[in-house]
Order: structure tokens, then sequence, then C-alpha cells
């Protein structure tokens, strides 16, 4: 019995997979098109975001604690927060778009009828969603450096590592948002997701602090939360250096992000396909 069930949901995989095309990346261009439309509003708050954290833990903590100690050598408090907004913007951006936004557009503006009146399949509209959520990981990860590295808080050219890397973790986090939008209710809803998954990632992924302050318990439960790795090897990066134990951080999130794209666009179409 087991055998034949898994050979089924293998099948249904593959299937699943095998519907979307190249015409995905035409979702993706719809969605960019509309975001350089209204680019005032998307572009100027992750741009002074970083600014207001600076000011707000570096200046204010930073005067509190100038220095922690990370992996062996101190640093300044200001320099390892650093890192960590970079990390928490990708994965507000990407996790939001295919929350709110992709809720929105399936909904509300009832954009998703419109685009399957085309020869596109309702898997290439997904895959177009969560490349464009991936996407917005990008921008506002690249936006944040920006304003970071006027602080001269990233080392180049080792810094540099991080932009193609916020794809990877924004695809992970759009395919996680994506999984909860083809479950949740209504689009209140995704208050739970957002307090239960992203605050906790948010405080407690070694983003304003190390981890190793934590009792070894919380230590064991962070190392289970994406955004800690994505934390680890931006930090790293940021900080002029690449050592091999990144790798671990990288085939996490390489081998987590898979399956939670391909649950996204399953529950999406069980969702949608009545």
């Amino acid at each position: 019995m087991s055998g034949p069930a898994g050979g089924g949901r293998a099948g249904s995989v593959l299937a699943l997979v095998g519907n979307i095309s190249a015409r995905s990346l035409r979702v993706w261009q719809r969605n960019r098109d509309v975001y350089f439309v209204t680019w005032k509003t998307n572009l100027v708050p992750p741009l002074l975001e970083p600014i207001l954290y600076l000011l707000a833990f570096g200046a204010g903590i930073g005067a509190l604690v100038s220095e922690v100690q990370y992996r062996g050598e101190m640093i300044g408090y200001t320099t390892f927060i650093a890192p960590g907004l970079l990390a928490t913007q990708v994965m507000f951006q990407a996790f939001f778009e295919t929350t709110y936004n992709t809720f929105v557009r399936m909904y509300y503006q009832r954009t998703f009828d419109s685009i399957m009146t085309t020869p596109l399949t309702l898997e290439d509209v997904m895959a177009g969603e969560l490349l464009w959520g991936a996407s917005k990981g990008v921008i506002g990860c690249a936006v944040m450096m920006v304003a970071l590295s006027a602080f001269g808080l990233l080392r180049y050219p080792h810094a540099l590592v991080i932009i193609p890397f916020s794809f990877l973790a924004g695809l992970l986090f759009a395919g996680l948002g994506l999984c909860f939008t083809g479950i949740v209710p209504q689009i209140d809803s995704f208050n739970f997701p957002t307090f239960l998954f992203v605050m906790p990632m948010f405080l407690f992924s070694g983003t304003f602090f190390p981890l190793d302050v934590l009792p070894r318990w919380a230590q064991v439960l962070a190392e289970a939360l994406p955004l800690t790795h994505v934390a680890n090897l931006m930090r790293e990066a940021a900080l002029g250096r690449l050592p091999a134990d990144l790798l671990r951080d990288l085939l996490y999130l390489a081998v987590a992000t898979i399956p939670l794209c391909v649950a996204g666009i399953h529950l999406m179409r069980r969702r949608l396909v009545k």
C-alpha cells in the first residue's frame, strides 16, 4: 500500500512541476511592471528602514553595548546587527509579497482570473508569484545594502555575495508565504503566521544578539529557523569572510526551499481548482 501511495504522490509532484513553463516569467514581468509604477511607495520605506533600525538599536543599544563577542572575536554591535537587518528585509519582502499581496491579486483584484484566460497554467501563475516574491527580497536587500554601505558596515567585495544569495533566501520565504496563502480562510488570518512564525524568526534568529547567549534548548530551536541560516551567511559575507562551515547553512536553505515552493503551488492549486 505504501509503495503505490508513495509513487502516486511522487507522480503528482512531478506532474505539478511539469506544468510550469517559461511563461511564468510573464507573471513575474506583470508584477514587476506594477511595482515600478508605484516605485516611490515601494522603494522609499526599505531605504529609510535600516536607518531607523540603526538609530534605534545601533545608537541606542549600541551606546550601552558597544561590542559583542561573535565567533571568538569582538565586533561592534552596529556591525553585528547590520547583516541581520538585511536578512530580515529579505524575509519580510518575500513573505508579505506572497501572502497579503498574492491574496489581494487572487480575491480582490481578480488578477488570476484574467491571467488564466491566457495560455498560462495555474502552476505558471504560482511560479511567477514565487519568482516575484524572491525578486522583491533581492530588491529590498540591495536597497538596504546601499544605505548600510554609507555607514561603512559592509566589507567589499565579499559583501557582493549577499545579492545572489538573497534570491535563494527570498525564494524560501516566498514559498513559505504561498503555503499559508493556500490555507488561510481570509486575509485577516495572516496575523497568525505572522505572529507565530515571522516575528519569532525576526527576534530569535541571531538578528539582534548572538545565539550563544541563549540557553542550549533555545539555540537548538533557533538553528531550526531558516532566518538563522540566512543571517549567518549574510553576516559572514558582510564581515568580509566566507568560512567553509557556511556550506551547512547554504545546504539547509537549498534543501528547504524546493519542498516549500512545491507545497505552496500544490496548496494554491487545491484552493483554486474546485
